[in-house]
């Protein structure tokens, strides 16, 4: 299964970004999605995931200013990032876990979007 995430940039504090993720290959069902971080120097953190019945969760740090959203059908994931802080900047992965065609449990991760926040 292959994660293709788009939708980071540049951009100055208080702006918005969307960032989205598409899931191919041989899926048959996805459990979870979400979105894991890396800044320059740090270990990857937790962002946010979505179940396939809609339950999400958040790291403390983007309550209230991150959305996470998902289209079951197109099996693709997006995150609505609003109120940035020069600390959101960092390289953002989206992650899938569920079962593939071969009735195997999968987790995959996309190859990573640059989110650059100036202050």
């Amino acid at each position: 299964v292959q994660l293709q995430a788009s939708g980071g940039g540049l951009v100055q504090a208080g702006g918005s970004l969307r960032l989205s993720c598409a899931a191919s290959g041989s899926v048959l069902s996805i459990n979870t999605m979400g979105w894991y971080r890396q800044a320059p120097g740090k270990q990857r953190e937790f962002v946010a995931v979505i179940s396939s019945g809609g339950y999400m969760n958040y790291a403390d740090s983007v309550k209230g200013r991150f959305t996470i959203s998902r289209d079951n059908a197109k099996n693709t994931v997006s995150l609505q990032m609003n109120s940035l802080k020069p600390e959101d900047t960092a390289v953002y992965y989206c992650n899938a876990v569920g079962i593939g065609l071969n009735l195997r449990t999968f987790g995959s991760w996309g190859q990573g979007t640059l989110v650059t926040v100036s202050s």
